[in-house]
C-alpha cells in the first residue's frame, strides 16, 4: 500500500524524496506529504491528491536539510484529507513520523493516552503511535531509538515505519512488522529508506531488506545499526541491487501500463531463460528443484494467491492437473486462513505475488508453515518477504512493474507455473518425450508469437472504440481460457470502471444470458483445441439474443468470423500455452477503453500496487 521514502546524510535531501514519492506513487496516491529536519524544528508539508499536489504546495516554502521522510498514502485510517495526510507530528512537534500497515490495536492505545489529556488531531493510527513514542520518550528518558522500541512491543498489526526527532536530528529510526522495507547505503556515510528499492538505484546498489521485528538506526557517517525489537543487536546483510534505473522510466510510451503491455515478449523470454532448451529437450527450475520430488508425491499442492495472481494460479491449475496429473486447489490468500482449512505436512502450498509483500499472501503462508507444510513462492521482487519466508521459489524476472493494473507479471507467473508443470510431468512420465520437446519448442516462441498480438495494436484500439461507452461486458473462456476471461474482465473493471464479469462460457445460460441485449457486449476467447465447438455454439446464444461478439480466435479461423461482431486473431499454437497469448489482446482492449474514457491508467482510483495490508 503506501510508499515510504527516506534520506539522511549530506545532500539535500528535499528533492532526493520528492523523486522518490514519485516512484513509489504506485503505490498509493491519495495523499502526500514530507517531513524535514530543520534549524531545532521539523517542518511538514502534506497534501490530499498526488505527489505534484505536494510540489506545487511546496514550491515558495524553505525546503532545506539534509535529512528528510516522505510519505505517498492509500487511505486506511482516515479519509484522504490534508489532515489525515503523513507525516504525522508529536503532540508538540518534537517528533515525525510515517507509516505502512495498520495498528490494529490502536484504538485501545489511543484511550489510554487521550487518559493522560493528548488530544489528537487527525482520525489516522499512525498518530497514535507517534504519540506514544513522544510519551514514553518523556516519561522513560530514553532517546528515541529506545522509546520507538519500548512503543512497538505496545503495537498489534502490521508497520513500516520511519521517525525521526529534533531531539537528534542527525538520526533516523527505521521499523519494520509485515511491511516492505528497505536500506540503501550510500558511498559518502549516507543512507536511503524505501518501500522498495525503485527510488534507491539512482544512488546505489548496496540495499538491507529488512526483516521483522527489526530497527534500524540510521546517522550519516556511521555504520548501519540495526537491533531486534528485544534489543539483540544483528550483522546486517548487505546485498547488490540487479535493478537498472532505465527500467523505471516510460520509455516514450504514454503510460507505463502500454510499456508494460508491449515489454512481454522480452519479459516471458527472461523468465524462461536458462529454464529450458527446447533443442536438448530440458527444463530446470534451480530454485524449486530439490522440491521437485516433494510436489510429485504430495497429497495436495494448494495454490494461494490474490487478484491477478489468483488468475495465474487458476491456469496453473489446469496446467499441473492435465500435463503432471497432480491434485491442485486453488484459494484466495485472503480467505484462506479464516476458514480454518486442513493442512498437512504432506501438502506444498504455493504462493504467487508480484510484489512479494502481499499481506494475505504473507499470513496464509505463515498458518501453512505453521502445520508443517512445505511453502514454495513464486514473485517478481528479489528480497520480498515471500521470497524469504519460503522453503524455495522461483523468480519471474519480469522487471519492475509501475502500472497497478498487472499485465506482465500475470504473464510471467502462468510462464513459470508452466515450466513447472512441465518438469513434473517430465519426471513423472504423464506426457510423452515428444509431446515434452512440442511444448518446450511451442514455449520458445511465445515471445515472437505475442509480438505478432502487439502489431495489431491499431486493429484493437478500433475495436476499443466500438464499446468504450458500454456500462456492462461479459468475458467468457473455457478450460485454461476461463481464468483469462476472469482476467480480462479484472482488466476492464479496474482501470475503466466498466463493470465486468467473467464465467466459463457454459455457465452463461445458468444466469449471466438474462443481461445480454444489443448493447452488451460480451468477449470471448475462441481458440482451436478441445471446447471449441462448445465455445461456438455459446457464441451463437449470445447472438440470437443480439449480444455483440468480441471474439478472440486462431489465425484462419473462418468459422466464428461468420458470427462474430469482431475478432481479434492470435498466432497457433497448443492450448496449453493459449492463455499466454489469448491475455494480450485483452490487456491492450481495456487499455484502449480506459484511454477513451478519460481514466488514469497508470493509476486507477481507489486502488494501489501493493497489497501489504488485510
Amino acid at each position: 500500500m503506501c510508499g515510504i521514502v527516506g534520506y539522511i546524510g549530506n545532500n539535500e535531501a528535499y528533492s532526493i524524496v520528492i523523486k522518490g514519492l514519485k516512484r513509489l506513487e504506485y503505490r498509493g496516491y491519495d495523499s502526500a506529504g514530507i517531513a524535514l529536519m530543520g534549524d531545532n524544528e521539523i517542518k511538514i508539508f502534506k497534501k490530499q491528491g498526488k505527489v505534484a499536489n505536494l510540489e506545487e504546495f511546496a514550491r515558495d516554502k524553505d525546503t532545506s536539510g539534509s535529512v528528510a521522510i516522505g510519505h505517498t498514502r492509500w487511505a486506511t485510517h482516515g479519509a484522504p484529507n490534508d489532515m489525515n495526510a503523513h507525516p504525522h507530528y508529536s503532540e508538540h512537534e518534537d517528533i515525525a513520523m510515517i507509516h505502512n500497515g495498520i495498528i490494529e490495536n490502536y484504538d485501545t492505545i489511543k484511550k489510554e493516552l487521550q487518559s493522560k489529556g493528548y488530544t489528537f488531531k487527525s482520525d489516522t493510527d499512525t498518530e497514535v503511535l507517534c504519540y506514544l513514542i513522544d510519551d514514553i520518550k518523556k516519561h522513560e528518558g530514553v532517546n528515541i531509538g529506545e522509546a520507538t522500541r519500548l512503543a512497538l512491543q505496545n503495537v498489534v498489526g502490521a508497520y513500516a515505519i520511519v521517525v525521526m526527532s529534533k531531539d537528534d536530528p542527525k538520526k533516523l529510526i527505521a521499523a519494520r512488522k509485515s511491511s516492505p522495507l528497505v536500506v540503501g547505503i550510500g558511498n559518502n556515510g549516507d543512507f536511503y529508506l524505501a518501500s522498495d528499492a525503485t527510488p534507491i538505484v539512482e544512488y546505489t546498489k548496496q540495499v538491507v531488506y529488512m526483516d521483522d521485528d527489526e530497527i534500524a538506526v540510521l546517522e550519516p557517517g556511521k555504520e548501519l545499526k540495526l537491533y531486534h525489537i528485544d534489543d539483540t543487536e544483528k550483522t546486517p546483510y548487505i546485498q547488490e541491487l540487479e535493478l537498472h534505473l532505465e527500467a523505471l522510466e516510460k520509455g516514450g510510451y504514454e503510460h507505463f501500463m502500454l510499456k508494460e503491455i508491449h515489454e512481454q515478449p522480452r519479459s516471458i523470454e527472461d523468465c524462461f531463460r536458462g529454464r529450458l532448451n527446447a533443442s536438448e529437450g530440458w527444463v530446470s527450475l534451480g530454485g524449486i528443484k530439490e522440491y521437485e520430488q516433494k510436489l510429485i508425491n504430495a497429497n495436495r499442492v494448494i495454490m494461494i494467491a490474490c487478484g491477478t495472481s489468483w488468475h495465474a494460479c487458476l491456469v496453473g491449475e489446469y496446467l499441473f492437473e492435465d500435463l503432471a496429473r497432480i491434485n491442485v486447489e486453488v484459494e484466495y490468500a485472503s480467505e484462506f486462513r479464516y476458514r480454518n482449512p486442513i493442512i498437512t505436512e504432506n501438502d506444498v502450498v504455493i504462493a504467487v505475488s508480484q510484489s512479494g509483500e502481499t499481506a494475505d499472501t504473507l499470513a496464509a503462508l505463515e498458518l501453512a508453515k505453521s502445520k508443517g507444510a512445505t511453502i514454495l513462492g513464486i514473485c517478481n521482487v528479489v528480497g520480498s518477504s515471500i521470497a524469504r519466508i519460503t522453503d524455495a521459489g522461483s523468480y519471474t524476472h519480469a522487471g519492475p512493474e509501475i502500472g497497478v493494473a498487472s499485465t506482465k507479471a500475470f504473464t510471467a507467473q502462468v510462464t513459470v507455473l508452466t515450466l513447472m508443470a512441465l518438469s513434473l510431468a517430465n519426471k513423472k512420465g504423464t506426457v510423452s518425450e515428444s509431446k515434452f520437446r512440442g511444448l518446450l519448442s511451442e514455449l520458445e516462441a511465445i515471445p515472437a508469437k505475442v509480438q505478432d498480438i502487439l502489431e495489431k495494436n491499431d486493429q484493437i484500439e478500433y475495436i476499443s472504440k466500438q464499446y468504450k461507452d458500454a456500462q456492462n461486458s461479459l468475458y467468457l473462456g473455457r478450460g485454461s481460457s476461463f481464468p483469462v476471461a476472469l482476467e480480462g474482465a479484472l482488466k476492464l473493471k479496474e482501470i475503466s470502471y466498466i463493470h465486468a464479469e467473467g464465467y466459463p462460457a457454459a455457465e452463461m445460460k445458468h444466469g449471466p444470458i438474462a443481461l445480454i441485449d444489443e448493447e452488451m457486449p460480451v468477449f470471448v476467447i475462441a481458440t482451436k483445441g478441445t471446447s471449441y465447438e462448445k465455445v461456438v455454439s455459446n457464441i451463437q446464444e449470445v447472438k440470437a439474443r443480439k449480444g455483440k461478439i468480441v471474439a478472440i480466435v486462431t489465425q484462419g479461423d473462418q468459422q466464428v468470423k461468420e458470427i462474430a461482431d469482431h475478432v481479434i486473431e492470435i498466432p497457433e499454437a497448443d492450448e496449453h500455452l493459449i492463455p499466454l497469448l489469448a491475455t494480450i489482446p485483452l490487456q491492450l482492449l481495456s487499455y484502449h477503453i480506459a484511454v477513451m474514457r478519460g481514466c488514469n491508467v497508470d493509476q486507477p482510483r481507489n486502488l494501489a500496487k501493493s497489497v501489504t495490508v488485510e
